[in-house]
């Protein structure tokens, strides 16, 4: 006999999907433990053998479906939360990989934030607070548009924001990164011990291809404000920030939380790569819609029973079994408002 029950098709949907995405995903995860070389390790080019951006699309839409779906019990259970860390330089396309990747998923469970130029009162915290304060709840999906892992990077190549955070000089002087590293991992841990997934995502994109989509920015009009200056003057610390970046990949991959580096010159696969890690973490927490109890399920009966009980004698069960509203000839319904 035919399975007719939706639920195992999915399940069986889901299973071999989970492990076709296993496989797609692994060559950008960083090893935990492992002593990264960003430029030599990580190819942005790389296209994981997708030949067309065609066959792109429809993996690309494959994952929004399955997200759609995991996203949607992960706000039923209401068990676990997902935070995705998303880290880029200037022009890797953060902003468009949100907008495609989310675009099936409920927006009430997705929640984006994006971190700027610390306040003076956010200055005058500790490092990690103003990022406590914007993770998402149990049931949603939090989205770091840029994160906490700024303060190992912008931080680091620009030591006088270190000398901003007004910190004691001990604290300063002597094996600063090497502690919020730490504390990062500890905070971390922390959070995925408490039922929260942390997908850290790093689109890596080559310095030819950011000049070529800076000039892009600047030669068309309607991405004209898209462009600062300021890019172009970062341009020049590029080394500075591969480096930051292998020593942030080298101490901050765990086991609960791994990097994932994901090739971004070409910004389809991009997409198709970010949104596969993130589904690939939804399916491995395999959220599940509440199973009512007996109670429940009796006041379920009780509460069909009195609806159907309202129907009006001249109306009778369409097709659905749902009650056809009778409208006398030539009477408009009245919309309210």
């Amino acid at each position: 006999m035919a399975d007719t029950d939706p639920s195992a098709k999915f399940e069986k949907i889901s299973d071999s999907a989970s492990r076709r995405i296993a496989r797609f995903i692994e060559p950008f995860r960083v090893s935990p433990g492992s002593k990264v070389n960003l430029a030599k390790d990580f190819d942005p080019a790389f296209e994981g053998g997708i030949k067309k951006k065609e066959d792109g699309v429809a993996l690309l839409n494959e994952g929004i479906e399955l997200l759609a779906t995991y996203q949607a019990r992960l706000a039923a259970q209401d068990t676990y939360g997902v935070l995705v860390v998303l880290q880029a330089l200037d022009a890797a396309g953060k902003d468009g990989t949100i907008r495609h990747v989310m675009s099936g998923v409920n927006p009430q469970g997705v929640r984006v934030e994006s971190f700027k130029v610390p306040s003076s009162r956010e200055l005058d915290q500790d490092f990690l607070r103003r990022y406590q304060e914007r993770l998402p709840s149990r049931g949603e999906i939090g989205i770091f548009n840029r994160s906490h892992y700024e303060e190992v990077l912008v931080v680091r190549v620009h030591p006088e924001n270190l000398v901003r955070q007004q910190l004691p000089a001990e604290t300063r002087e002597h094996h600063v990164w090497k502690r919020r590293y730490e504390a990062i991992n500890d905070w971390e841990r922390y959070l995925s011990e408490n039922g929260f997934r942390i997908v850290k995502l790093f689109l890596n994109l080559s310095k030819e291809e950011q000049r070529l989509r800076f000039l892009r920015r600047i030669d068309l009009p309607d991405h004209n404000w898209k462009f600062s200056s300021h890019d172009v003057e970062e341009r020049r610390f590029w080394d500075a920030y591969q480096e930051a970046f292998s020593e942030m990949f080298s101490h901050t991959s765990t086991a609960s939380a791994p990097w994932y580096v994901i090739p971004a010159d070409r910004k389809w696969f991009a997409r198709i790569a970010a949104a596969a890690v993130i589904a690939h973490t939804l399916i491995d927490i395999d959220p599940q819609y509440p199973t009512l109890s007996e109670d429940a399920l009796r006041d379920l009966g009780a509460a069909k029973v009195a609806l159907e009980s309202e129907v009006p004698s001249a109306a009778a069960p369409n097709a659905n079994g749902d009650a056809a509203r009778a409208t006398p000839p030539g009477k408009l319904i009245q919309k309210d408002g």
